[in-house]
């Protein structure tokens, strides 16, 4: 009986231990949001959309992408909701958009436009306020997709879609089926250092932007000793050290390569991450 009672209490803690892996990494979303042919817009091609991240069980974790106008402020409902606002109103200032790419109604001339390729980077993080927070649990995460577009009128056409991905120790990559409005789907979670003590290790920070980018990629770092841009064959085509002690920012030129996607890789003594970046001149 005692020795049941002991292999209770070790499965016990062994399990408690599992559930509070905390897997470092990043995730590297991208859909296509194609221009509607049936009905189309008719309206200069505008729409506007919201991308986040929600646990399994519907927790908001973080807004990735938020682009909204004053007189559209009701067409992101669910989003604006999970995000903490009111139904009608996604600008509503409990929206919470902390780590987020946010602007006005999009359009054909905008960057981003309107309608076609979306890239969000995700770091495994949860939001506290207005400030990044930790990064959350392993276990299956979601992103979701909400895109509005008018054909005419007060004619409004809503796409609401998730994808799951498992967030923990193992790559994940997936190239998920999508549907009429949000399709080729790709997502890649790359796990980085794990560790239960996460806080107490000062790995590298950057925010990587624009993505999708048409030649520039701005780099925002801290705490990082090495930048690194590789293609998918492997090669490395830019390199600079950094001071680990400074924070800055490098805008990196990568419009004489072709395009497609390249990989970011940033690195200190602690560790390293990479992030996909996707070149589309």
């Amino acid at each position: 009986m005692k020795k049941n009672i002991f292999n209770l209490t070790v499965l016990a803690t062994c399990f408690s231990a599992t559930m509070l892996a905390q897997t470092a990494g990043t995730l590297t979303f991208s859909c296509n949001i194609p221009t509607p042919t049936s009905p189309a817009p008719t309206t200069g091609g505008k729409a506007l959309y919201a991308i986040w991240i929600e646990d399994n069980a519907g927790t908001f974790i973080k807004t990735k992408a938020r682009y909204v106008g004053s007189v559209t402020k009701d067409h992101l409902p669910t989003w604006a909701v999970k995000s903490g606002g009111t139904l009608s109103n996604a600008l509503a200032a409990g929206c919470n958009v902390t780590d987020a790419s946010t602007g006005a109604t999009r359009s054909s001339a905008t960057s981003p436009t309107a309608f076609g390729m979306k890239t969000i980077i995700w770091d495994g993080k949860n939001v506290s306020g207005a400030v990044n927070g930790v990064t959350v649990a392993d276990g299956v995460y979601k992103v979701w997709v909400e895109s509005t577009w008018v054909d005419s009128g007060s004619n409004n056409h809503q796409e609401l879609a998730s994808f799951s991905f498992t967030k923990g120790p193992i790559a994940d990559h997936q190239t998920p089926a999508g549907d009429t409005y949000i399709n080729t789907v790709v997502l890649d979670w790359i796990p980085g250092v794990a560790g239960l003590n996460e806080a107490n290790i000062n790995y590298p920070e950057v925010i990587i932007y624009p993505n999708p980018s048409n030649g520039i990629v701005n780099i925002d770092f801290k705490k990082t000793n090495n930048i690194k841009v590789l293609n998918t064959m492997g090669m490395i085509v830019y390199e600079e050290k950094t001071d680990n002690a400074v924070s800055g920012t490098k805008s990196i030129d990568l419009s004489t390569f072709a395009n497609g996607i390249y990989i970011i890789n940033v690195s200190n003594e602690n560790g390293a991450s990479n992030y996909k970046v996707i070149l589309n001149k």
